[in-house]
């Protein structure tokens, strides 16, 4: 399968993360990505396509801060990453506030999403990514894969969180329905819930958003992907939650996979974008599913068997020596159901 990615995304190298109430090393790392190619091969270069398909998703505002928040933490006397402390949970509003610390938390929902040195300059690549794999696939290629690092569903329109600060599937998204693409699917089979694209489209009929994910009453992102969230407005009834138990293997996995295949059917897409997340592996050291890598396989040939254009866009997976085979699998089930 053609893959696609940019050099800067390995550029991105926060040292620290606030993880369940404590300071971890950051698990999102550079070495995620040298693991995939290690494994997969240098692939293809991502196109440049600039910044308006970005800013079909994001809020301008929020796309400024994210180029210049370094600079800022830098320029008022601070070191490393910039992390924010605190975050207007009531009253939330556009404010025009110059001090690096009141921008962060304008803009992020947690507090383990820190901004590096070249964290823009790896973001802007991974949407570059999803973006040439999107055209590989409006061009005929059945799928492609978009190795994007750092990964993007947990961030929205105007926010950053759980590692994402661009919003890649849902900047794909918006790409191809601005090219003509009428129905789209989103299927996210990453561990945690992509809070950030159910957000995006949560009122667009188009795009239907299905997501299997630890229930959000034990993981994060605990407010966000729980049953009863449907959609809103002309979007209702387009998304699907499927929370699964932690401990849940191949056998709990494999018929919410299946619930989520047929609805993406009856939603009649022409188009499906897999948010694709190897942290449903059994070792993996932040997320409690117990997926082999046997069962990403199934899970691809599954997948396959929608028979749809496919775009896999790449979400988390922090099993870092397994990483690049985990993804493989996947990849190549889906590649071989579909030829």
């Amino acid at each position: 399968m053609r893959h696609f990615s940019d050099p800067a995304q390995a550029l991105h190298a926060p040292t620290r993360e606030l993880h369940n109430g404590g300071w971890m090393d950051f698990a999102e790392c550079p070495a995620r990505f040298d693991a995939m190619l290690a494994e997969l091969g240098p692939g293809e270069p991502a196109r440049d396509f600039g910044l308006d398909p970005i800013l079909a998703v994001h809020d301008p505002a929020y796309v400024a801060f994210l180029q210049e928040a370094h600079g800022l933490w830098l320029a008022a006397g601070r070191e490393g990453d910039a992390m924010g402390y605190v975050f207007p949970v009531v009253a939330r509003r556009a404010l025009a506030l110059d001090r690096i610390d009141a921008k962060i938390g304008a803009f992020a929902m947690d507090a383990s999403t820190p901004v590096a040195a070249q964290t823009w300059q790896a973001a802007y690549g991974a949407a570059q990514a999803a973006l040439t794999a999107l055209d590989a696939v409006l061009q005929g290629e059945r799928a492609a894969f978009a190795l994007c690092r750092p990964p993007g569903h947990h961030c929205g329109r105007d926010y950053m969180g759980g590692y994402c600060y661009l919003n890649n599937a849902a900047i794909a998204a918006r790409a191809a329905q601005g090219r003509g693409v009428k129905r789209i699917a989103i299927l996210d089979v990453d561990y945690h819930h992509g809070n950030g694209t159910q957000d995006i489209f949560y009122d667009d009929g188009a795009v239907f958003f299905a997501s299997l994910h630890a229930d959000p009453r034990t993981d994060f992102p605990f407010y966000w992907g729980h049953a009863d969230e449907r959609g809103a407005g002309a979007g209702e009834g387009t998304t699907l939650n499927l929370p699964l138990p932690q401990g849940t293997d191949w056998s709990g996995y494999a018929p919410a996979l299946d619930a989520a295949l047929e609805a993406v059917r009856a939603h009649g897409a022409d188009l499906l974008i897999v948010s694709y997340g190897a942290d449903t592996f059994a070792e993996d050291p932040i997320s409690h599913f117990r997926l082999a890598r046997e069962d990403y396989a199934a899970m691809g040939k599954r997948i396959a068997a929608l028979d749809l254009p496919t775009l896999v866009v790449m979400e988390g997976g922090y099993a870092v020596d397994a990483l690049g085979a985990n993804v493989a699998a996947f990849l190549d089930g889906l590649e071989r159901a579909a030829a």
